[in-house]
């Protein structure tokens, strides 16, 4: 599939951005230096007349990528939340891209659940209302549930969106190959891994039967988190296609106006979203990383209403801690730290020089606390992190893309609710309440008790293996294969892992 006949589809996105005249306005939005919009144009004027017409009506960018395709209105939407990027006047346009897209015919809909469930809708739904919101992926439909009258959300995938996506998927493998072939630098940034990294979430996000054991799972770590409300999706009437939840009522984050209309203290709204994304990421490891302003509301009583867990973040125990520890550092102004914690993961190559790189990073975080943050440029903040990556010889970080991804819109969306916030003054307790739990003597000896409950569950095959070992060590015929490793020494391995068993016993038992 990945062809040359992908080259077809990328020059036909240059060539509708020029013709819809998204080109010169994004260009422009996202501060693109002179030179590299004369080439950007240079490059896509002469195939003007092969790109897609789009809808007149809408602004050029936002008439652009829904001409594209479903790929790149994803990209568009994380835009969107975005206004220290690409400018206030278009991340309100690209706004367009969160939930109201043209549906497909109410018809379809209602066959396309009929078909997925095995029933005929007035068996199951009361009510059926014309779509309430389209996306890129789904729309989703307002009904009441037959017997009960629970209102639900019915969402439904689009006809063909999984080919559809498929189909710009391999076009950005196509592009992402010939990048790592013609530019050897940009190998560290792992183009080509980028892509399936995104393949991957979005593949997930096609399957409406993931996204329901999302909703259930993030609905039972949230469960005691104060004004935060989640509902909980139906299994009975959710499938591969079909997905069934909780009505989930309120104003919608993208209608500010209304929000302070209805006296919704919009501070502490935007400082919430902040502090509740880190504190499922660092605390469950598990958090929603498409929090655009499309699938947040806020309830008449405060509390932020979050839905469609289409796409869910996963990241482990390790990485937290490390996560943890570099946001602490920036938050406290301890760069050399910081710098240490990426030596120590891996994140910079060994044989760089830690205290330049800190000394990077300092012009890095010294200007966000030192300027108000709505006057914080963060195109230029992010062209300039590129280039410390870039120098230090970083590179991408597949596990880490949906976080830090995510961190972006959520920041975002906190900012558009509050243009001053602070992101790491609202960061710092929930950051070092993470610190003190986990990572201080307590973590210590809970890391060593789940070390004793995996030693435990080889417990019945550690006197075989022991046995094997002293065998091993008095006959100089047995195992040949393993004479790289001395007979002493693996008798003393075996030995120091009963040891470590034994401690890790004691240690659970006293605790």
């Amino acid at each position: 599939m990945r062809g040359p006949h992908n080259l077809w589809r990328l020059i036909r996105t240059g060539a509708t951005f020029e013709r819809t005249g998204a080109m010169t306005v994004a260009l422009e939005a996202m501060e693109i230096p002179p030179r590299l919009r004369f080439v950007a144009r240079l490059l896509g004027w002469p195939f003007k007349w092969l790109g897609l017409k789009g809808d007149p009506a809408l602004p050029p960018v936002t008439r652009a990528l829904t001409a594209l395709g479903p790929a790149y209105i994803k990209f568009g939407q994380v835009l969107s939340t975005r206004p220290d990027i690409v400018g206030n006047e278009l991340s309100e346009q690209l706004k367009y891209l969160q939930d109201k897209l043209p549906p497909f015919p109410l018809a379809q809909a209602r066959a396309a659940v009929e078909a997925e469930l095995g029933l005929l809708l007035p068996e199951v739904f009361s009510d059926f209302s014309e779509p309430v919101a389209a996306a890129s992926i789904a729309q989703v439909h307002r009904a009441r549930l037959t017997g009960t009258g629970e209102e639900v959300a019915v969402k439904i995938l689009r006809p063909g969106i999984e080919r559809a996506f498929r189909r710009d998927i391999d076009a950005f493998y196509f592009a992402a190959g010939w990048i790592e072939a013609l530019a050897p630098f940009s190998r560290r940034l792992r183009p080509v891994d980028v892509i399936s990294h995104f393949e991957g979430v979005v593949l997930g996000e096609l399957d409406l039967r993931l996204e329901c054991a999302s909703a259930a799972e993030f609905a039972e770590n949230t469960a005691g988190d104060p004004a935060l409300s989640v509902p909980r999706p139906n299994w009975g009437l959710s499938g591969r296609t079909v997905l069934t939840i909780g009505w989930a009522e309120g104003i919608g984050l993208n209608e500010v106006d209304r929000i302070a209309a209805a006296g919704i203290d919009r501070v502490a709204l935007g400082r919430r979203v902040l502090t509740l994304f880190l504190k499922h990421a660092l605390r469950d490891g598990f958090f929603h990383a498409d929090m655009h302003q499309g699938n947040l509301k806020v309830a008449p009583d405060g509390s932020l209403v979050v839905y469609d867990f289409g796409i869910m973040g996963r990241i482990d125990e390790y990485t937290r801690r490390v996560y943890a520890e570099i946001l602490l550092g920036f938050i406290r102004k301890d760069y050399r730290r910081v710098a240490e914690v990426h030596f120590e993961a891996g994140y910079v190559p060994a044989d760089r020089d830690i205290d330049e790189f800190a000394r990077a990073l300092r012009a890095v975080g010294e200007p966000i606390f030192g300027m108000d943050a709505s006057r914080i440029s963060m195109a230029r903040l992010l062209s300039y992190l590129f280039d410390v990556t870039e120098r230090f010889g970083m590179e991408t970080r597949t596990e880490l893309i949906l976080l830090q991804r995510t961190m972006v819109v959520v920041e975002g969306v906190a900012r558009s609710l509050d243009p001053h916030l602070n992101m790491w003054e609202v960061a710092q307790p929930v950051v070092e309440d993470y610190v003190r739990s986990n990572l201080g003597p307590r973590a210590v000896m809970r890391d060593l008790m789940q070390t004793a409950r995996v030693l435990a569950r080889f417990g019945p095959k550690l006197p075989a293996l022991a046995e094997a070992a002293l065998i091993q060590a008095g006959n100089p015929d047995t195992d040949r294969r393993s004479a790289e490793t001395p007979r002493p020494t693996r008798l003393w391995l075996m030995l120091g892992a009963l040891a470590v068993f034994a401690a890790g016993l004691g240690i659970g038992a006293a605790l």
